[in-house]
């Protein structure tokens, strides 16, 4: 009986506790990410098509549309005044040897509408909603909510994923336009009270250097992020294994699939714009 009891107290060895790491299988890999896609694209597909189904549950879309529009105008406002002042003060730098610091507002309005706007609100809205979305959607799973909404007859992805998409859709393109019109008023503080730049210049040239097209593009990128980071985030929240742990890795996962898409995503949509005449 003492042996017994001793036995217990000691510790197993590490190979008895750590279970060896399975060989890489590139074949497996790749089927798994082919699966993922495969899923996404299942998802993105239904939540698309329910938009435009009966029942709209106008009461969670407007719920939704408050949390990520006004829960998310702080952390844009700022975004767009700090990259607004630092375009300002860097931009001075490059300008000043060529004597066009006096133009430094067409650096600042182009490039925020262009790029700078569109992406930085759209990275810092994923941080802040996508993997809100993504905790919310992946607690439910594991508590057997969604089960429960099935058992009641309701579709768990018209009624949770249709509304973060229509929200996501509708807010951050109204959020983007905020970071630009912020960012270039931050451009125009630094450019008039530490540059001294007049300004009636300063938004003459801002305002003239704004074509048709970089408004078209300023405006088509955040309704794509948006998509990307409502569906990123559903996607990784229903998808959800493993418990309590498993709520912390997908949110972990959304957040930084959610910004590597983006980026990707950036880049081809300014690659299309470019080739169109």
């Amino acid at each position: 009986m003492m042996d017994d009891r001793r036995r217990a107290l000691v510790p197993r060895t590490m190979s008895a506790r750590i279970p060896m790491p399975h060989a890489f299988n590139p074949i497996e890999t790749l089927f798994n990410a082919l699966l993922v896609v495969q899923e996404f694209t299942e998802l993105s597909a239904r939540t698309l098509v329910n938009l435009f189904r009966r029942p709209f549950y106008l009461r969670e879309t407007l719920l939704q549309m408050d949390r990520i529009g006004v829960g998310s105008l702080f952390i844009v406002v700022l975004t767009g005044l700090f990259t607004g002042m630092v375009l300002a003060l860097q931009g001075a730098v490059q300008l000043e040897p060529y004597g066009a610091t006096i133009y430094v507002s067409q650096l600042i309005s182009t490039s925020v509408v262009r790029e700078l706007g569109p992406v930085l609100a759209a990275l810092m809205i994923a941080g802040r909603v996508g993997t809100g979305i993504a905790s919310e959607l992946a607690s439910m799973t594991v508590t057997e909510q969604i089960d429960a909404l099935k058992a009641e007859g309701t579709d768990p992805v018209h009624k949770l994923a249709t509304t973060r998409l229509l929200a996501c859709l509708t807010m951050i393109p109204l959020l983007t336009i905020i970071a630009d019109a912020i960012a270039i008023l931050g451009g125009w503080l630094v450019a008039r009270l530490y540059l001294g730049i007049d300004s009636y210049f300063y938004w003459t040239w801002a305002y003239e250097a704004i074509h048709q097209r970089d408004v078209a593009l300023g405006l088509v990128k955040p309704l794509v992020f948006g998509g990307l980071i409502a569906m990123v985030g559903c996607y990784a929240g229903f998808s959800t294994k493993g418990g309590t742990v498993g709520v912390g890795a997908s949110t972990t996962q959304s957040m930084v699939s959610a910004s590597i898409l983006i980026l990707a995503t950036d880049f081809f949509i300014t690659k299309i714009f470019m080739a169109i005449p």
